[in-house]
């Protein structure tokens, strides 16, 4: 393996470089425009007390919710970062006295973000503008469209974006800073993109502090972000048939439960409307356009057009967007997740990776000045649709529940706000037990079973703060009420998993796209 130093400057952050699109929207001033205190109107069935922005204005009524449930927690990827609320299927158990965690390997989504170049939402603007200037006429609650402009900029980070990853940073320190050695070198991984880089220097300022910057032993290393590039941390970009039809299963089946959930939506909407038809793709456009506008303005008068049971439909099309185009119903899943799957296990088993067979960049990954082993703490950052498909190819089928188009199933696990809002997190942990630990425990008075055994090693996987049991997808993990898995049994059910993934096949190969639904274990179909 390469060791020695080279001239590369593997940790160049300023100036950057292909940083990808960067615009700015139009500044905030919620403390002008914010509406709150709500009152019973339109779809607001009751007064709603005044609650401070915090720092966003989330407060608002929306018709059907009976509960006072939230509806920011029902956006999918969307979501503003919160931690999984219900679970995963397992609660959460205290260590038990004598063991300790040695090493965590934290994998972050980026931020909070303005939408996509050319997004449906930013046409949706140009759209209702151009109307607008023609004569075109709302009414009722879409009054406001009347003299609305489309104000978002582009794919960087909002300042929401820059707390979450900031807050996280604080988060982890307090739970894993005694793993973090002041006196050595610490190399944490992102990529070139602008909104990817701001996150983890915002990450690093939260963990280490503000001071990061000019520590010469706090390293981040940016990573090319760019289509047909290596880079593990954006696996898509160097997998072609995950960006062409073949992949396109989740769009598909987005799109017809969007035509079911909204049909109500675009009629109440059209009926406010004069010049300017509604189609089903512009309604769900201009409900996206209600978490973009309130994460980057603090408010969206788009969120209160919605109601209740269409907030839990637009959940469930992105539920649909990310079965079927990322995890476990697409061709691609596992193969986009997989170089990342790779560096891990290379981590664990402290070994580099010296074999361009996946999206890894074996340049950096064979270098240790680049891809340390040394570290007991690794931070990497990354994209939503990717970090689906690393779980997908840590063989993770407890997510791979079939999700049909036409409406949730009953007990669905696959729910993309608890994993993958903004900011989102999946924190691994390696834990040394004196002895095995009882997999029935439930506090930590009956951790062990007995005082006679040997020293034993786990994996414990966190999503968004709550554990991940492994058992479930892996049997011989146990059925384990911590959800953890001894690191050898583990280790090896990974042995198999690039050869699940069948990496090459399935991003370069010659398959026929097919009818969603067909696939269910994130390879194409056998020949």
């Amino acid at each position: 393996m390469a060791t020695s130093t080279t001239s590369a400057n593997y940790f160049q952050i300023s100036p950057e470089v292909f940083a990808g699109p960067t615009a700015t929207g139009t500044a905030p001033f919620l403390a002008e425009t914010n509406p709150a205190p709500f009152t019973a109107s339109g779809n607001a069935t009751s007064t709603a007390s005044y609650q401070a922005p915090n720092p966003l204005e989330t407060a608002e009524p929306i018709y059907g919710n009976t509960n006072n449930s939230n509806i920011f927690q029902l956006m999918g990827n969307l979501s503003p970062y919160f931690p999984n609320p219900s679970g995963f299927g397992v609660n959460e158990i205290v260590l038990p006295a004598g063991a300790n965690i040695s090493l965590v390997n934290m994998l972050s989504r980026h931020g909070s973000r303005y939408p996509t170049t050319n997004s449906s939402q930013q046409k949706l603007g140009a759209s209702i503008k151009n109307a607008t200037s023609k004569g075109a006429k709302f009414t009722g609650q879409l009054s406001f469209l009347n003299s609305w402009n489309y104000n978002l900029g582009a794919e960087i980070l909002v300042p929401k974006g820059r707390q979450e990853l900031f807050d996280s940073g604080i988060l982890h320190y307090y739970q894993y800073a005694q793993l973090y050695n002041y006196n050595a070198t610490i190399v944490a991984r992102t990529t070139t993109e602008d909104r990817m880089l701001k996150s983890a220097e915002n990450f690093l300022a939260g963990f280490v502090g503000l001071e990061w910057a000019s520590n010469p032993l706090v390293k981040l290393e940016p990573i090319l972000e760019g289509t047909g590039f290596n880079d593990s941390l954006a696996g898509y970009d160097n997998c072609n048939n995950s960006n062409l039809p073949v992949s396109s299963g989740g769009s598909n089946a987005s799109t017809i439960w969007e035509g079911i959930y909204l049909a109500n939506a675009t009629a109440r909407l059209q009926a406010m409307t004069t010049g300017f038809n509604w189609t089903t793709s512009q309604v769900y456009a201009a409900q996206g356009l209600c978490p973009y506008e309130t994460v980057a303005f603090g408010f969206s008068d788009f969120c209160q057009l919605f109601t209740y049971q269409e907030w839990q439909g637009f959940e469930y099309s992105i539920d649909l967007q990310f079965y079927g185009g990322d995890m476990f119903g697409s061709p691609t899943g596992r193969a986009v997740g997989i170089g990342y799957v790779q560096e891990v296990l290379g981590r664990l088993q402290n070994h580099t990776i010296t074999t361009p067979v996946t999206q890894d960049n074996v340049t950096l990954d064979n270098n240790t000045i680049s891809f340390p082993l040394n570290q007991t703490l690794y931070f990497d950052f990354s994209h939503d649709t990717n970090i689906a498909s690393i779980l997908t190819a840590f063989g993770l089928t407890q997510f791979a529940q079939f999700l049909p188009a036409t409406g949730p199933p009953t007990n669905q696990q696959m729910i993309v706000s608890h994993m993958e809002p903004f900011g989102a997190r999946l924190d691994v942990e390696i834990i040394n037990a004196p002895q095995p630990v009882s997999a029935s425990r439930t506090n930590a008075t009956n951790a062990y079973s007995s005082t006679n055994g040997t020293a034993t090693q786990y994996i414990h996987f966190l999503l968004n703060q709550r554990t991940i049991p492994l058992g479930v997808s892996y049997p011989n993990c146990g059925n384990r009420t911590d959800g953890w898995c001894e690191l050898n049994t583990f280790l090896g059910n990974a042995q198999g998993l690039l050869a699940t993934a069948q990496y090459n096949y399935s991003c370069n190969g010659n398959y026929p796209a097919v009818p969603y639904g067909t696939i269910t274990n994130g390879v194409p179909q056998s020949s």
